[in-house]
């Protein structure tokens, strides 16, 4: 188990450096104590931080994992249990690995599928991937959403993460109640749009 945590922001609206980011990553410290990273672009209004949990190459697996150029990032949390072969066929196609890790594996998959890239995913995965050269963030989750990936946006703002409390650690964030949402879930087991 990883914790992951984001926003995205392509108004700028934030500004990373009074955000209380070490406050916010200690709410899913316990998803991850091993290790932590961050990636930061105030330019184009990323930040990312990532809470590791030590399962697959202990040595090299501190994220945020980039790919060759690093124009695309990721923070991942989960397990891709078809990694393995899914690597080998990246390496065919010439994409050059730093680690060892399933989360790289998705890193050059992204490179040669981009958003399809999932459909070849066999595991339990919620990620993020900031295409630098896109200006595109891509969030995904396993089919049945064994591991957690909850959002909201904002004030033209994404702010993304594998639990609710870091995002209540959010200054710019509107903590109000929708009464009318809560009484859809426990009535229909999901609440309908809009």
């Amino acid at each position: 188990m990883c914790g992951i945590f984001g926003i995205y922001s392509p108004n700028k609206n934030i500004n990373f450096n009074t955000l209380p980011l070490d406050e916010i990553l200690e709410q899913i410290r316990h998803r991850g104590p091993d290790d932590e990273g961050r990636f930061i672009d105030q330019n184009d209004g990323v930040c990312f931080g990532h809470k590791r949990l030590s399962i697959i190459d202990l040595n090299s697996g501190h994220q945020p994992i980039f790919n060759e150029d690093e124009s695309i990032v990721i923070i991942f949390n989960g397990e891709i249990y078809n990694f393995l072969s899914l690597r080998e066929y990246l390496i065919n196609r010439g994409h050059i690995f730093k680690t060892k890790t399933d989360t790289e594996t998705i890193v050059h998959l992204y490179e040669e599928e981009g958003v399809e890239c999932v459909k070849k995913l066999r595991g339990m995965f919620a990620f993020a991937i900031y295409d630098k050269t896109k200006k595109q963030i891509f969030l995904a989750r396993d089919r049945v959403g064994k591991k957690p990936l909850i959002y909201t946006v904002q004030n033209d703002t994404l702010y993304f993460s594998s639990e609710l409390k870091p995002l209540l650690k959010c200054p710019d964030i509107n903590r109000t109640i929708n009464f009318d949402a809560i009484n859809h879930y426990l009535t229909y087991q999901y609440i309908p749009t809009p």
